[in-house]
């Protein structure tokens, strides 16, 4: 399902449009350059699990790129109407797209997605990953100091992250860990990674160059209320194989836990702390 919210002929209002129509011109930026940003939340219940928390990171991608988009009103409203139309029935995977527009000119174009949970996610969910480890290939405070490479940024130019996971997928792994180039642990391709450890959860500061997951966020809170501590703190990936339990967490795979580092077999015990649960919860599956 497609719903158009900036670009079209009818004005700003979010209406539906026809899945099985052309929506983007030949020359869109998103099409020719991947020049735009992009969300993806979960529909549960025929509600959208945190919007507000995504709309917040869409505006800072947005903000990075030079993107003006549609307000958080517009975007909201047609959050709305995707997540309506797909109903109670089953669980969506409802993606927002921004992207500069035409190639020779004109306003940008936002739009809505919204798509069943693929079977994978379900799977990984109930029976755990298996991940290999691969490096970015830049240091850890490459953020900090080469800012138009928008690292901090969800954007569309996604083509080497879908190429870690073939690249994976083809060697018999679930997903992927990277590491900069001086060992850090930083994130998956689609992922933001969390380990328990001495009744504690930690994950890696946005400072060495990840995205901010939105599903860590809505956890966090979660785990306040429930007196589990969460941290942010540099991590190596002697820490991921010695922690008492490691998770990729998602918005729509939600809580991967990783029984296997390359040829490394994790301790696949009950860590004290049930982060799938808390996770639910935070997103309103509970």
């Amino acid at each position: 399902m497609v719903v158009l919210v900036a670009g079209g002929p009818d004005g700003p209002h979010p209406r539906v449009h026809p899945a099985g129509e052309p929506l983007l011109l030949a020359d869109d930026l998103a099409a020719v350059r991947g020049d735009g940003c992009f969300e993806t939340l979960l529909v549960v219940g025929g509600r959208p699990a945190k919007p507000e928390r995504h709309l917040a990171r869409l505006a800072r991608s947005a903000a990075a790129l030079g993107l003006t988009g549609p307000t958080a009103g517009e975007w909201g409203a047609g959050i709305a109407l995707a997540a309506r139309e797909w109903g109670p029935g089953s669980e969506g995977m409802l993606r927002l797209v921004l992207s500069r527009g035409p190639e020779r000119g004109g306003p940008e174009t936002a739009y809505i997605t919204v798509a069943p949970v693929g079977p994978h996610a379900v799977r990984a969910r109930a029976e755990g990953i298996a991940v290999t480890v691969l490096g970015r290939g830049f240091p850890a405070d490459f953020a900090a100091s080469a800012p138009w490479m928008l690292l901090g940024a969800k954007t569309l130019s996604y083509a080497s992250n879908m190429a870690a996971l073939r690249h994976a997928a083809a060697d018999g792994y679930d997903d992927v860990v990277y590491l900069s180039s001086e060992g850090e642990v930083l994130e998956g391709p689609r992922s933001t990674i969390l380990i328990a450890r001495s009744g504690e959860l930690v994950s890696p500061p946005a400072e060495v160059g990840i995205l901010e997951g939105t599903t860590l966020g809505a956890l966090a809170e979660v785990a306040e209320r429930e007196g589990v501590p969460v941290r942010r703190e540099r991590l190596l990936l002697s820490d991921l194989l010695t922690a008492d339990a490691v998770w990729l967490l998602s918005s729509v795979t939600l809580a991967a836990r990783v029984r296997r580092i390359d040829d490394v077999t994790l301790d696949g015990a009950y860590p004290g702390i049930d982060v799938a649960g808390m996770v639910d919860r935070a997103v309103g599956r509970a």
